[in-house]
Order: structure tokens, then sequence, then C-alpha cells
């Protein structure tokens, strides 16, 4: 048992030498947050005067706050095998705004921020607006030479002439980290304000070199060089973040509307990925291939933290989910959170709720503030707590006498009174009359219950399908898709083989498609046996793309004179040929399109065919494959693929395609054989991942005990 949770849980029936020993593991605590809960709950728990008396000796001591974490502290030992392991500079700044308790690791490196230098460019903006400089009302008008590439709606979404309120592009550039909206920001601001705001705060590495996209323009090319669009220091982020808490930037207000434009920033792959439901956090993230960082105030139980992670010189410059930084970043904020709350989150107090806050207490606050306030606000009912919610909070405690905060503290929820519900609450006495009657009991016999919507059973071995169920019902089938696409390249090289080892180079459109990926370059070249295994293994969209470009040159088979689309006129060709009459076929990938469908059986039968051709059956049955793509100027690297079918580490198991998007559900199409019987199981629409695979093994289980007592398997 670990220490602490000897003390938490036996300090109420404990001998002295206990007491003693307990005594000891709290003075040797290294967090002031760590030893305080601990004491909550030892003092909550003390039986006699003498231990109490000496217990609050301790507390005395441990009530000052005179701990500074540094590199050996609690936390910095949590964080260091995290850099140790990460193959890139990392910079670390953490600080509990309550405690003032502080883990710095390398915290004064100057390092490049990328899109986090668009939080400093927000407050230099408010701080224009707080001095009169700017007007809250004005409108901003969105030209053509306004547009760049990259993060954000504006440039891909909004035609030139698009008339947005200053505070509208604000808030575009940090919730969705717009770098159109941003560049209009810098031409209100101006680099020079915004770096000799932050100098005048005293963060003198904190700059923003040019606009985005525009290091031809920057105001310091040497600093743009080194650190591209802008540079800051982990410390000086944490310290920004700080007096953003305290209301010191500007005003209080600013503070708050400055806060919730951080609370709804749109990137959940970095310091909130890993946090607690119900944990708010006010961030700004930035990534470029290099470097990847993100800033933000973890809204925990025991208080404020503040944290931010720089990261540059990364090896992993991929823009995945799972990209090294991301996680590491990941990691480190839930260390942190970790670390300042050892006994999870306390419960929430209902001051809590307040602007940014969401979910369905915030609901139920906006349906009681429409029917208890006159004239009634006519609030939205969307659980998001805007700025209009909290006008109508304000306007409550106006009436009620009431501090106008804006935020449900324990006062404000008396005044409210009860909650308004939804719907009108039954009448006690009569809440189980009209019941449906019991349905009959479940049958020992039959197939299992499984979680898929549809399914289907079929011999592997004469093809005969065996059982299923809503079998015949169309659906979407997500990356089930890529059987098709692979039969009908298996079928053009039947009758061209040479063209197996003929190279596909990546087109634009190849690398832009959405979703699992295999990862190539646009340019980047790779043969056709190679791509199989990058669209099959890891389910490679953009494989699917690129290979039916290639192939679907040669086809030439409609009117529109894309290698793409005749292509996929080919997939639908070949369904009518093997008489798969419910299945359609609109893309290669199987990404979400209503007309994309096939059924349980169908699937089954596709399948069946697939499995009679051998290459088929080795793309399908590796579990990790690599090779060397080449790039447009002759370099080579290296990809690995894993295959996405978790059944393929079960011995009997040989394919076939997993798929999952949220029309389709997560799917699969497995074949497992037993001696000389072979099955092929088709499973749509299961709620998830896991749901799938135990869907499936006990379909093929039951599925074997329909066989004669004499040639079941005997290892089942």
């Amino acid at each position: 048992m670990h220490p602490l949770e000897f003390c938490v849980n036996y300090t109420g029936d404990m001998t002295d030498r206990c007491w003693l020993t307990a005594l000891t593991i709290l003075t040797s605590l290294t967090s002031l947050t760590l030893a305080r809960s601990v004491l909550t709950r030892v003092l909550s728990t003390a039986r006699t005067v003498a231990r109490l008396v000496c217990l609050l000796s301790l507390a005395a001591a441990l009530l000052v706050p005179t701990i500074a974490l540094g590199q050996d502290s609690a936390l910095s030992q949590r964080l260091q095998p995290l850099i140790a392991a990460h193959r890139g500079q990392v910079s670390i700044a953490v600080k509990h705004l309550g405690t003032g308790e502080e883990c710095l690791i390398d915290a004064d490196r100057v390092m490049p921020t990328a899109s986090l230098i668009k939080f400093p460019l927000m407050v230099s903006a408010y701080g224009r607006l707080a001095r009169g400089e700017l007007q809250r009302e004005q409108r901003l008008a969105v030209s053509a030479e306004d547009k760049v590439p990259g993060s954000g709606i504006l440039t891909d979404h909004f035609s030139p002439g698009t008339d947005l309120s200053l505070l509208d592009v604000i808030h575009l550039m940090i919730v969705w980290s717009d770098n159109t909206a941003t560049n209009m920001v810098v031409d209100q601001v101006g680099l020079d304000t915004l770096n000799q705001d932050m100098a005048a705060l005293g963060l003198s590495e904190t700059r923003m070199n040019s606009k985005v996209y525009r290091g031809d323009q920057s105001v310091d090319p040497a600093r743009s060089k080194q650190y591209g669009l802008g540079s800051t220091t982990a410390r000086e982020m944490v310290r920004l973040l700080e007096m953003l808490e305290r209301g010191e930037l500007h005003s209080p207000e600013i503070c708050a509307e400055m806060k919730a434009h951080l609370l709804v920033c749109d990137d959940p792959t970095k310091i909130v990925r890993f946090m607690p439901p119900g944990v708010r956090v006010a961030h700004k993230s930035g990534e470029i291939s290099t470097s990847r960082t993100e800033a933000g105030i973890i809204y925990s139980g025991s208080g404020p933290i503040a944290v931010c992670v720089l990261t540059t010189n990364n090896e992993d410059q991929s823009f995945d989910l799972d990209n090294e930084a991301h996680l590491l970043i990941s990691r480190i904020a839930l260390e942190a959170y970790r670390h300042f709350n050892p006994f999870g989150e306390a419960p929430r107090e209902a001051g809590d709720l307040a602007e940014g806050s969401t979910g369905e207490q915030v609901t139920d606050l906006q349906r009681t503030l429409n029917a208890r306030l006159t004239p009634s606000p006519g609030l939205t009912v969307d659980g998001l707590y805007g700025p209009a919610t909290a006008g109508a909070v304000k306007a409550l405690q106006r009436e009620t006498g009431l501090p106008e905060t804006g935020a449900m503290d324990a006062p404000t929820w008396t005044a409210l009174g009860p909650l308004v519900p939804a719907e009108a609450p039954p009448d006690l006495r009569t809440i189980d009359a009209g019941l449906a009657p019991l349905e009959a009991a479940d049958a020992l016999a039959g197939p299992p219950f499984v979680t898929a919507e549809a399914w289907a059973v079929l011999d592997g071995v004469s093809g005969e399908l065996l059982a299923g169920h809503l079998f015949e019902e169309p659906r979407e089938i997500a990356s089930t898709t890529k059987i098709m696409t692979a039969w009908v390249i298996l079928q053009q090289l039947r009758e061209h083989p040479e063209m197996l080892s003929g190279q596909v180079q990546f087109s634009q459109r190849a690398h832009a498609t959405e979703g699992s990926a295999a990862g190539l370059r646009p340019g980047e070249s790779v043969s056709v046996d190679e791509l199989m295994y990058g669209m099959l293994l890891p389910s490679g969209n953009d494989a699917s793309v690129a290979l039916g470009e290639h192939f679907g040159a040669s086809m030439a088979v409609s009117a529109e004179g894309d290698p793409l689309a005749d292509f996929v006129t080919r997939m639908n060709e070949e369904s009518q040929r093997m008489g798969l009459v419910h299945s359609h076929w609109k893309n290669t990938s199987g990404l979400p399109d209503p007309e994309n469908l096939s059924t349980a059986s169908e699937l089954a039968r596709l399948a069946w065919h697939a499995m009679q051709n051998e290459a088929f059956r080795r793309y399908v049955g590796t579990r990790n494959f690599g090779c060397k793509v080449c790039g447009p100027g002759g370099h080579f690297r290296t990809l690995v693929w894993e295959n996405t079918n978790r059944l393929l580490g079960v011995e009997g198991y040989a394919g076939v395609k997993t798929g999952t998007t949220e029309a389709a559900g997560a799917c699969l199409v497995a074949q497992c054989t037993r001696g000389e019987e072979s099955r092929i199981v088709v499973v749509l629409g299961c709620p998830s991942s896991a749901a799938r695979y135990a869907d499936s093994r006990n379909l093929f289980r039951w599925s074997w005990s329909l066989l004669p007592p004499e040639d079941q398997p005997t290892d089942q």
C-alpha cells in the first residue's frame, strides 16, 4: 500500500507507533498541496486530543507556503522520464495559482511559439481596446490579400468582402487558430505594439516576428530565422496566464472575456486530451512541423494550475493525433493535474458554473432563467454558458440584491429556486401504470446476443450463408469498402501482372484525404505491391485514393475524365458482375457517404471471393509491414504500417478488414479457420472497437457449435 493511502485509510484506529509513522510521511512530502490534502483527511479521523494536538502542530508548519518545486521536486521527478524519452527539446513551467508552488524545467530557454503567440496577440489587442485605440464595434472585411493557408476557416469557407466584427476575428484566431484572422488582428494591433506590450509586462522574450505566412515582411529577420512566427519561454507564458487568472491584464472584466475565448479553444490533442471529465481548461496551442506548443490554465479541484510546454526540434513531425510531442504535452498536463490533485477531482461548488461552463446543469439553468425572469431573457437552451446566460444571471442577481458577478454561486442558486424540468414530472402514484408487459425469458438456444446492428456468418469453404441478423439491410460500411477497392486492383493485376511492381506517385488529392492514413506526402512514390499494404494494414484512406487514381488512369470508363471516378465506376461494375445487388460505391476509402453502402451478407460474399486470392490473403494477414518511399528529390524515408485488425494476434485468424466512422459505427469482416472448417463473420454498426471484436469472437464460437459433434474443433 502506498504510504499516503496508509495515512488516509488507517488513521482511525492506529497505535502510537503508527501515528509516528504517519507524521514522518507527512513531513517528508515535497508538495505543499499534497501535504494539505493528506492533512485534511488525517485530521478528520483523529480520535484523541493528544493526537489531534500533535497533528495541528504539524499543520501549522505545513500550511505556511514555503515549498518551491524545482528540479528535484516530486512533480519534476514524475516529468523527467517523459522528457528523457522524448526525441526533441522540451521546456516546461507549471505553477499552482492557489498555493504558488511551481515546477520549472529549462523554463527560461527561448523557444519557438508557433500559433501559441496568438495568445499574447489577443492580450495586446484587448489592451488597445481598453485604451480606446480600437473599438469593439468596428468591422473588418476579409480581403483576398488577407487569406493565407493553414489552420482556420476564413480562407476556405468565406468569400472576400465578408464583414466581421473585431471581436469575432479575435475569437476565430483563438478558438480555431485561424491564420487569416490572425493577420487581420495584427493589422489592427501592430507587431511593434505587441512586442512593446509584452516587454512592458516583463515578458521580453515573448515576441511576434511577422504575420502568418509573411516571413518576408518580418520586423526581426534574424529572430524569424531562428524562431519562426514568434518566440517565448515557458516561464513567461505561465506568468502571462497567471496575470490573466488574477485579472491583472487591463481589467478583471477584460480578463474574463479573454478567458472565455480560451475556454473554447478547439484543440483536443494536447493539454485537454487526458483531463478527467468535467475539468475545464483555458488554453491555446501551436504546431508546425518541428515545434509543438501549448499553454493553459487547468481548473482543478485544488485550484487553477498554469501549464506551459514548449517543444522544438522534434523528430516526429507528423500531424497525427498520436504525434509524440502532442502525447508528451498531454501526459505532462495530466501529471501536473495528478500531482496537485492526488485524491482526484474535488466536488465542484456551484460557483464553478460560469462563462465557459457547459453541460446539462447549464441547460437546466437556462430553462429556469427563461421561466423565472420577467421579461424572459429568451435564452437558447443549448448547455453553453455564454455572455447571454451570464447577462441573465446578472439580471437575477440585480433583482435579488446580490453582487452582479454573472456566475452561479450558492446565494444565486438559492435566489433562483427549484430548477424547471424539461418535461412535467409524472405523478409518482401512477409511475408504474401503462408499462409494457414483460418480454419472454431469454432463449437458451440460438446465436449469442451481440451489440452489432447487423451481422452475417458465412461458411468459409463453401461460401454458404449460415446465419445473420438484418444481413440484407444496406448500410454504411466504413473502411470495409477497401475490400472492393483491393478486389478491383487484383482483377486488373491478373490481366496485367507487370503493374504490381509499378510505382504509384502520391498526388495532392491523395495526401489531403482525411481520416486514417498511410502517411505518404505529395510527390513521394512507392510500388503498387507495397502500397496495397499501406491501404489494407493501417486502413490508409490516402493510399486508397492514390491506388484508385493510378489504376483508374488506364480504365477510362466514365465521361468525367477523372481517373478516380473511373475506378469507382469499375467498382460498381464489379458489384453488378458478382451479383451484389445492394452494394453501391461512391469512393475507394469508405469515408462517410449516404450512397456508399453494402450489406452484411454481401460483404461476407465479397470477402469470400477475395480470400480465394493468394495475394489478398497475404496482404490482410500481415500484422506489420515496413517499406522505403522515394521522395521527388531522390531522398528515401522508411514507413512502418501496423494492421488495425487485432484478431490477427489470435491463432486461426487470417483477416480481413476493419472499418470505423461515426455513421457506420465500428465494423469488422473477419475470417477464422479451425482444422478443415472456416468461417467468415461480418459485424456492422457496433458501438465501439472493443465491441466488434467481442461480437465477432462470440459469433465464431457459436458457429463452430453448429457442426456435428464429431466435426467440432477440440481446442475451444
